[in-house]
């Protein structure tokens, strides 16, 4: 029996290239109707919309944050704060795109930890991390740490 399910789902009008969707959290309704297009996904400059590759880096930065908290807490070392920022990277591939990297900055403010405790907390996390592991094998997966304090 699975432990979890959740919901979202997309309505989709238009063409792929002059179309548009709104996104719903149907689980959570977190955010409200959530707008996307072809065109926030294929330029950095459309800052309305959402899109796959945000959404991605949102389940990512979130799920890494709770793995590592988890991994520092079993530790015996519960974090005062981390701070977590994915970047998602999707790049042309043959005559399509793929999705091709996930960079994960983490900054955190942990006591009783050096730099190198950080780090090898941080990677042992990062194998930990369900969206990590969804994404291993197909996604580079870049790993930044650095303890603050």
């Amino acid at each position: 029996m699975p432990v979890a399910r959740r919901r979202a789902e997309t309505v989709w009008q238009g063409s792929a290239a002059e179309g548009s969707g709104k996104l719903n959290l149907t689980t959570s309704h977190a955010g409200g109707e959530l707008p996307v297009s072809l065109t926030s996904r294929a330029q950095d400059s459309d800052h309305t919309q959402t899109n796959p590759e945000e959404l991605i880096a949102g389940a990512h930065s979130t799920c890494y944050a709770m793995a590592f908290s988890n991994v520092l807490s079993q530790q015996g070392h519960p974090p005062d704060q981390l701070d977590v920022k994915a970047r998602v990277t999707l790049d042309k591939a043959g005559e399509g795109f793929a999705i091709t990297e996930s960079e994960l900055t983490v900054t955190g403010v942990v006591p009783g930890l050096d730099q190198a405790a950080f780090e090898a907390a941080a990677r042992t996390a990062e194998e930990a991390c369900p969206v990590s592991n969804a994404l291993r094998n197909n996604v580079e997966i870049v790993l930044k740490a650095t303890l603050e304090g």
